[in-house]
């Protein structure tokens, strides 16, 4: 079996301890496989009151808090988590089990991969309902709009090419300025951002807490809508309620 990036992941044949190291795929096992999830990150704040064994952040986890934990599964991610942590819970005998999801279409695949053979179970049901949410036709040409999607201030960062939040906005009919940079989330002098002249900003509220009060100010002369982060870049079963993200100002 191999995951997402094609590494071979020797995963039990039943699997009922799961540890998840990315806020959206901790939010799907909750959904699906609740009593199998004893171990998330202290950014996993889906499901509310989730009730498992903390493991620190998704760049710090808690390397021997989770091998105590003896998961049968880690779920991890290319972008969240990094490959050194990766490989030690490997070299320590966990199968750790990576995504690597950068478009809408990419979630329906790598989830439903994901449970069926990382978690051993069958695709959930939530999957085939974000799945015929996100069936419609492209937005006519004459009908889209541009749009900047900062990430970060101090410096300003936006989200650049090849990533979810460009993709899902992309079926919405909105066209990232950024997406065809070298870079996934390039640093852009808010200046240049300005100049760049899209017809919208959109403002997620994580990693940075954009809000109100706190971006659209940076943007004069800009319409500027402010968004759920979760439904801007998560994939999970927040892709139902993301397929009718409200992008009106």
């Amino acid at each position: 079996m191999t995951d997402d990036l094609g590494d071979e992941v020797a995963v039990p044949a039943t699997v009922s301890r799961i540890v998840s190291l990315v806020p959206s795929l901790t939010e799907s096992v909750a959904a699906t496989l609740p009593a199998a999830l004893v171990g998330a990150t202290d950014w996993c704040t889906h499901p509310a009151g989730l009730g498992v064994t903390r493991v620190r952040g998704t760049k710090n986890p808690d390397l021997p808090t989770i091998e105590a934990l003896n998961p049968d599964v880690v779920l991890a991610n290319f972008e969240e988590n990094r490959a050194q942590d990766i490989e030690a819970l490997r070299a320590a005998g966990i199968p750790v089990w990576v995504t690597m999801i950068r478009t809408v279409e990419e979630s329906f695949t790598s989830l439903a991969r994901m449970f069926e053979t990382a978690c051993r179970t069958g695709s959930p049901a939530w999957l085939e309902e974000a799945r015929e949410a996100w069936r419609r036709p492209p937005v006519p040409a004459g009908e889209r709009r541009t749009a900047i999607i900062p990430i970060w201030r101090r410096p300003w960062m936006v989200v650049g090419s090849d990533t979810f939040a460009g993709d899902l906005l992309a079926r919405l009919g909105v066209d990232n300025l950024y997406a065809a940079h070298p870079e996934r989330y390039p640093k852009i002098p808010l200046p240049e951002l300005r100049e760049a002249s899209p017809d919208l900003v959109v403002l997620p509220d994580e990693p940075y807490a954009f809000g109100p009060d706190d971006g659209p100010e940076s943007f004069p002369g800009i319409p500027a809508v402010c968004v759920s982060g979760r439904l801007l870049t998560w994939y999970g079963p927040s892709l139902r309620e993301a397929a009718t993200l409200d992008l009106r100002v």
